[in-house]
């Protein structure tokens, strides 16, 4: 099978075309003929410095897959060679990566494809509407009625965060960067946006919780961005971190009385626990695509799979607006 490899860490050009022999599933174990994959910030994280999360060199990258189940192993049960899947499911340590025509992987990370979507929507959901889910529901518990931020609401994870909000009935105000991703934003269901650039939490939440601050903040960025997380949050409040790896003041927190929540999505994946939870939360989320309430944003750009180097790039490039996807099969 044709696959992208790397045999070092480093730039998008590290990322060169091999083959490989197809993958042959044993126990518990499927092969999935890739359609379609995606590439997310975590990926290019994986690809330049490994992270300690990388499977061993030479390595295929690539978390999200939707393909067409080839093969199952014994002792299989819910799928059978001909389905049609979605999940997050390979290119970290221990397991290979979706850039590749078929993909070895467990079946608890699948779940079937939603047909409203196409071979590359479903390809853009599934890490990303993990995470969000993660962090509003199995943490931060949001409900209806509760006010929410999301810095970045156009982002990868930001834009599923906007929907799975809104969808939970609480109301949303996002964070952009221009008049264009201010509209896109609201397109998704925000009932407010803010200019992050020109403006402050305490504007924020003087406009849009009467001066008491929200009760989630889902923080997508990182770094000093944690700092105007705590400052946006209300007393006894909530805050949800996607990136974390920074020494932090927690002063503003401790004064507060704030939780914070830190979401790493790998960790099933990484150590072989609670993956069944990633392919129920696939589920509920196609059952939301059905209701018109989750659908991804795409990159208008295409890439095949030997153009994976270029993917990377037109992703760290911060151009793209919306999931780059890679196509895969035919």
């Amino acid at each position: 099978m044709r696959v992208i490899e790397i045999k070092s860490f480093g730039g998008p050009e590290v990322l060169k075309p091999a083959e490989r022999p197809d993958p042959s599933p044993g126990p518990g174990e499927v092969v999935v003929r890739v359609m379609a994959t995606s590439v997310n910030p975590v990926d290019t994280k994986i690809r330049r410095t490994g992270r300690g999360v990388a499977p061993a060199l030479p390595a295929v990258l690539g978390a999200d897959v939707a393909g067409i189940v080839e093969s199952v192993g014994e002792g299989v049960a819910g799928f059978v060679p001909g389905d049609e899947v979605y999940g997050c499911a390979g290119g970290v340590r221990g397991m290979s990566g979706a850039l590749a025509e078929y993909l070895l992987t467990d079946p608890a990370l699948l779940a079937s494809r939603p047909p409203q979507l196409s071979w590359r929507e479903a390809a853009a959901l599934p890490l990303v509407t993990i995470t969000a889910w993660e962090g509003l529901f199995d943490r931060a518990r949001v409900k209806a009625g509760q006010s929410v931020l999301v810095f970045a609401g156009t982002g990868g994870v930001g834009h599923i965060a906007v929907q799975l909000a809104k969808a939970a009935g609480a109301k949303v105000v996002a964070t952009a960067s221009s008049p264009d991703k201010a509209e896109l934003a609201r397109s998704l269901g925000a009932d407010a946006v803010v200019d992050h650039r020109a403006s402050e939490p305490a504007d924020w939440a003087a406009e849009h919780t009467g001066g008491k601050g929200f009760d989630v903040v889902f923080d997508t960025v990182g770094n000093a961005n944690l700092d105007r997380a705590f400052a946006a949050a209300a007393l006894n409040g909530q805050v949800v971190s996607i990136v974390t790896q920074q020494a932090v003041d927690l002063t503003p927190m401790h004064v507060k009385g704030l939780s914070l929540h830190v979401v790493f999505m790998l960790i099933p994946m990484l150590h072989g626990i609670g993956r069944e939870r990633h392919g129920t939360i696939l589920r509920e989320a196609a059952s939301l695509v059905a209701a018109g309430k989750l659908r991804p944003l795409l990159d208008p750009t295409r890439f095949a799979l030997e153009q994976a180097a270029d993917a990377h790039r037109w992703l760290e490039s911060g151009t793209a607006v919306g999931k780059v996807v890679i196509d895969v099969g035919t």
